[in-house]
């Protein structure tokens, strides 16, 4: 395994990545104990700061799908959810269950960082909208078979597990029939180019093909930050081997006159390939 030196940290992550001892950057083979640990650590050491930098643009009570700015009011993805019960993987501050509530979901978020859920609690007292959270790795969901009409992640979750084969096989079993899975990730074409938003972003450095997690680590090379690729057909056969059937792809354009740079997403890039990926399927 080679090490390199971490990148001269930008402001959204320069505190985590002190709080954790962040020294150099890898690709390497990380378990399930080493990831989900890395994970839970760094949300929670990066919780403040991203809800101090995104809050605003995801809002309290809101459906944003991506940092294109697709929102679910306008793309119906999930179709009617009025009366319906509705798991969210990997809510974060939750802003999204919070919307689903408004339309009269009966929605439960959950998430892995105790962090993140302690902005979903202060959303939830801001907005008077009381989801009930629960605190789980989505691997293994807390939840009753066949008792979910739908389940949604907006970018939770599903980056930063070892086995999509084990949350889909979850997502599946809470299920009714019938119900949908839609989640949003970063799109797989992302990976072969840095982690830039500006010029340098354009360049392609990194093999497609290649699975080897990005992990950052700490000065006794345990893991600070893990997050895994997949190729498109990695998602497809994993739905499948959940039992879950592909509807659609969706890979939003970047919109006219959207000028907000979010970490590697920026007008420049979003000009010339996809950066969200949103895959809409179903449990026959």
């Amino acid at each position: 395994m080679s090490v390199s030196p971490a990148p001269a940290p930008d402001d959204r992550h320069a505190r985590a990545e002190e709080r954790l001892g962040t020294m150099g950057t890898s690709y390497r083979a990380v378990g399930t104990r080493e990831a989900t640990a890395a994970n839970l650590a760094w949300w929670d050491a990066d919780a403040d700061d991203y809800q101090a930098t995104h809050g605003e643009f995801l809002g309290d009570a809101e459906f944003v799908w991506c940092p294109e700015g697709v929102r679910e009011a306008d793309a119906g993805l999930l179709g009617p959810v009025a009366d319906k019960r509705v798991l969210e993987v990997g809510c974060g501050q939750a802003a999204c269950a919070r919307w689903l509530a408004q339309q009269g979901a009966r929605v439960v978020g959950m998430d892995l960082s105790g962090g993140m859920l302690r902005h979903a609690r202060e959303g939830n007292r801001r907005t008077g909208l009381d989801v009930p959270l629960l605190q789980a790795t989505a691997e293994r969901l807390p939840i009753a078979t066949a008792s979910m009409d739908l389940a949604c992640s907006a970018f939770g979750a599903v980056p930063f597990v070892t086995s999509i084969d084990a949350v889909f096989t979850e997502v599946s079993r809470v299920l009714r029939p019938g119900g949908a899975w839609v989640f949003s990730v970063t799109h797989p074409m992302r990976w072969i180019f840095p982690d830039d938003p500006g010029p340098t972003g354009l360049t392609a450095t990194q093999p497609y093909f290649d699975r080897t997690p990005y992990v950052e680590v700490g000065e006794d090379g345990e893991a600070t930050y893990v997050e895994y690729h997949r190729t498109l057909g990695d998602y497809v056969r994993a739905l499948a081997g959940a039992g879950l059937t592909l509807e659609d792809l969706i890979e939003p354009e970047w919109p006219e006159g959207h000028t907000r740079t979010w970490g590697q997403w920026s007008p420049l890039r979003g000009k010339l390939f996809p950066g969200t990926a949103i895959f809409r399927t179903r449990k026959p």
